[in-house]
């Protein structure tokens, strides 16, 4: 019998042995067809060698962004089993890759959020591609390493530490713009904090117009079609703020009625939120009054409506992913690219078509590859979700960025996404603490009684072993009384356990929080720390 068992293990553990070299192997087989390709196409540049390195370096980090950023987008959906893990993994790519070359824009800032003042290598260019590959190496390995302990942490944080560090490393600390660095830390706190208020506050108002109803299907039919158009003005008006913001002008001259501005405004992005919000209503209204036909009046039933408006949000924020985040993993490798083409340094450089390929086809790889970890995490190791909730969390994720970025508000979306998950786990242990005030109230009192009786056994016994001269009675009710007790004390360890469970009922994995909260708490400058290393390195061996 042992002998089966450990074949079977061992039979296991060579199918996930084998499972993780196939997925290596795609991972080195496409890192290496990068670095062949920027070789082999860009030999005759001087320093052509530290660019096919820096694509090296763009295509691990690409595929580390799609291991451990895109869940964000997806994990809600699938926990809640609005989408498959496959189905997730083939809508996050196509959309991830189409937001990046789609919207993705032709220009991109050298360094990222302007944390470093580039003016500080005085125009050498050879300590700026070494800052930067360092940057690139550096962000990508601490996204390894928290893929890796399952911690979902920010990709922007991860380059922005890189920057920093590289930076410092190349020109002391004065090259930081510590202004700037304050407002990223400062979104540690405000972007969690927006998320889970805003999710939690989504889900409090579906459960108090739809599941806490008596008549849940007329209820439905009412708010359905409204908490769907409310998500599809948000995310209409996020996407047009956040991914499209790069090809506006391209959409402008298709669309002259658009006013002729360099990005969207607010103004134009509600407006064409609204428009769309208000089609979405009326298709919606009448989906939701042919399916009420057949609804049960129960939560499920409410549940199952959210479905496909999930998937679409699904999409929608893995597009704007694409499209606003790509340039993290292709940043520093564009910036590397321009001073090898140029032999200056720039705040801006173009991105080659190859290039965005690295970075939209390296994410969507990763994802393909790694990212089913990280999915299952954010979707159910943090706190069990479902349709409504994961709707709620999406809701967040759009509405936040668009309060924050009219606030100039500095937010993560992967803290905002994180950070509604946590809000709607901390919801449901509230109202469910609140739900069982009276049981609670009920079982203190049964601990009081619990307490007298305990008492009252107690004295009774010390008076029968005070007497001098006991009679039989007396030493058949001490033994009752002992008996009583030791059953009493029992009861009351069982009934102080069961108040206990009452009064701190956790939806929420508090070992998972801790753990992500450590991790974005320590990103920026794991990742500094590691990139100044990296430098150093690579200036040692160079020179």
């Amino acid at each position: 019998m042992e002998i089966q068992i450990f074949k079977k293990i061992e039979k296991e553990a060579l199918k996930g042995s084998g499972i993780d070299f196939i997925r290596l192997g795609f991972a080195l087989f496409f890192m290496v067809a990068v670095l062949a390709y920027s070789f082999l196409s860009m030999g005759s540049v001087p320093n052509s060698m530290f660019l096919a390195i820096a694509a090296l370096f763009g295509a691990y980090m690409a595929m580390n962004i799609g291991a451990n950023d895109v869940a964000n987008n997806v994990g809600p959906a699938v926990g809640s089993k609005a989408l498959t893990m496959g189905g997730a993994i083939v809508i996050a790519a196509i959309f991830e890759a189409g937001g990046a070359f789609i919207a993705g824009g032709d220009v991109v800032k050298t360094i990222k959020k302007g944390i470093i003042d580039i003016s500080a290598f005085g125009g050498n260019v050879d300590p700026f591609i070494w800052a930067m590959m360092a940057s690139l190496l550096s962000a990508a390995l601490w996204l390894n390493f928290a893929t890796i302990i399952k911690a979902p942490v920010s990709t922007t944080h991860s380059i922005v530490g890189g920057v920093m560090g590289a930076g410092i490393a190349a020109s002391g600390f004065g090259i930081v713009n510590w202004a700037t660095m304050l407002k990223i830390a400062s979104s540690w706190i405000i972007s969690p904090v927006l998320g889970g208020i805003i999710a939690a506050l989504f889900l409090f108002a579906i459960k108090k117009t739809m599941v806490f109803k008596t008549d849940k299907v007329e209820a439905s039919i009412k708010w359905v079609p409204i908490f769907v158009a409310i998500m599809s003005w948000a995310f209409i008006t996020y996407l047009t703020l956040k991914g499209l913001k790069q090809v506006w002008p391209n959409i402008i001259d298709i669309f002259i009625f658009l006013p002729d501005t360099k990005k969207p405004t607010f103004a134009v992005a509600a407006i064409l939120g609204l428009i769309i919000a208000l089609i979405v209503y009326i298709f919606m209204k009448s989906v939701v009054n042919r399916k009420a036909r057949g609804m049960r009046n129960s939560r499920d039933s409410v549940n199952a409506l959210f479905t496909v408006p999930l998937i679409f949000a699904a999409a929608l924020l893995s597009f704007a992913h694409g499209a606003n985040d790509v340039a993290n993993a292709i940043g520093p490798l564009a910036a590397i690219n321009d001073a090898v083409i140029s032999g200056g340094i720039s705040t801006n450089a173009g991105i080659p078509l190859w290039v965005m390929g690295v970075g939209a086809v390296g994410i969507a790889i990763g994802l393909a590859l790694y990212g089913p970890q990280l999915i299952r995490t954010v979707g159910s190791e943090i706190t069990e979700l479902d349709q409504i909730r994961a709707f709620s969390i999406a809701m967040a994720a759009s509405i936040t960025v668009i309060i924050a970025s009219q606030l100039g508000l500095p937010v993560s979306s992967t803290h905002i996404a994180i950070g509604g998950i946590f809000g709607v786990g901390f919801l449901r242990e509230y109202l469910e603490t609140t739900s069982l005030k009276d049981e609670i109230a009920q079982e203190k009192e049964e601990i009081a009684d619990e307490k007298k009786l305990l008492k009252a056994y107690s004295r009774e016994l010390e008076t029968l072993d005070a007497k001098d001269v006991k009679t039989k009675e007396d030493y058949v009710r001490i033994v009752d009384l002992y008996k009583k007790i030791n059953d009493e004390e029992d009861n009351l360890k069982e009934a102080k356990k069961s108040l206990k469970s009452s009064e701190k009922v956790k939806y929420v994995k508090r070992d998972a929080v801790k753990k992500i909260i450590a991790a974005w708490l320590i990103t920026v400058p794991a990742a500094g720390i590691l990139s100044a290393l990296i430098f150093f390195m690579i200036k040692g061996i160079v020179l």
